[in-house]
């Protein structure tokens, strides 16, 4: 069966006048229908424009050098503009950070629903669409424009234009950030329950490593613009193989004790002008190899989990 989502061997540019920026390098992943995914890994990791490139949404700075995004066959790269908008209607979703921003500040919510129901939707319809995100008065959040709305008004709002087509992939890049923290949780229920009702794939890209655990499938870890390990969510996180994804969940603050210190990553993330020569987490690893530096880590793939990593490789060969 063909996957839903194929990234294969993704390399993306950002070029302006002085420098060329990678922000993917070969970056690869399969999605299968119906899975919840999160992506997570540091700022600069490159997970906004692995979600950006799924919708042909980069910006006009990026240049896609080589490799393909397939959804459902169908490669987002070579599609013509009126095929791109086809496929942003009728097969993906989007929420992002900013909740207002994603909104039309010129237009009353009532209508901006509407148009995401493809002007097919009744009153009823939009009225419909706004209580399925928990809104409590949905008649007055019609008839408002986005600057009246809190953040998490916003943003249910912006979920439920989303969900409105019922997409067969949303795309979530941090739909939380902006929100206050006690509205976070009640978001997040909503996206993923009107995931589960529509049987909708979410792509949720993330910080959040234990609300991910929670709420996931399966993760996807990134680091230098590229997938470093990816399996199930529960395993990946309890017990990471990758010295990144060690390094993530030694970092996150739920997982330290009362008066302990946080173990914090030392170096910064790289800014890469071209391919990296070897592992590009390599500098900043406590068990780097000498072939760390010289030669790019294989895939090596076991019991259901992919670690880009040389340590990983000599472990399975050791098993053998």
């Amino acid at each position: 069966m063909t996957p839903l989502l194929e990234i294969d061997d993704l390399v993306v540019d950002y070029v302006s006048a002085d420098r060329t920026v990678r922000a993917l390098d070969s970056a690869a992943l399969t999605v299968s229908a119906g899975e919840t995914i999160g992506i997570v890994g540091e700022s600069g990791s490159g997970k906004s424009t692995l979600g950006a490139a799924i919708g042909g949404l980069l910006p006009g700075a990026a240049r896609v050098v080589s490799g393909s995004v397939r959804v459902d066959g169908a490669d987002v790269t070579t599609l013509r503009p009126k095929q791109l908008r086809a496929l942003r209607r009728e097969q993906l979703g989007f929420v992002f950070q900013e909740p207002i921003g994603s909104l039309d500040p010129t237009m009353r919510v009532g209508k901006q629903v509407e148009l995401a129901l493809r002007g097919w939707g009744t009153r009823a319809d939009v009225l419909a669409h706004l209580e399925r995100v928990k809104l409590t008065d949905p008649e007055r959040v019609a008839r408002c424009y986005p600057h009246q709305l809190s953040g998490g008004m916003a943003q249910r709002v912006a979920i439920a234009m989303a969900m409105a087509g019922r997409p067969e992939i949303l795309v979530a890049d941090e739909p939380t950030a902006a929100l206050d923290s006690q509205v976070r949780d009640d978001v997040l229920d909503v996206i993923f329950a009107l995931a589960a009702e529509s049987g909708t794939t979410i792509l949720w890209l993330s910080h959040d490593l234990p609300a991910v655990a929670k709420r996931c499938s399966r993760v996807v870890v990134m680091y230098g613009g590229g997938v470093v390990e990816s399996g199930a969510a529960s395993a990946v996180l309890a017990e990471p193989r990758h010295p990144y994804t060690k390094a993530l969940v030694r970092a996150v603050p739920a997982a330290v004790a009362d008066g302990e210190r946080l173990t914090s990553i030392p170096g910064q993330p790289p800014v890469l002008t071209g391919s990296a020569p070897g592992c590009v987490f390599a500098p900043r690893c406590p068990d780097v190899l000498a072939s760390c530096t010289e030669q790019r880590p294989p895939l090596v793939s076991a019991a259901g989990r992919d670690v880009l990593c040389h340590l990983a490789e000599q472990t399975v060969e050791a098993g053998r």
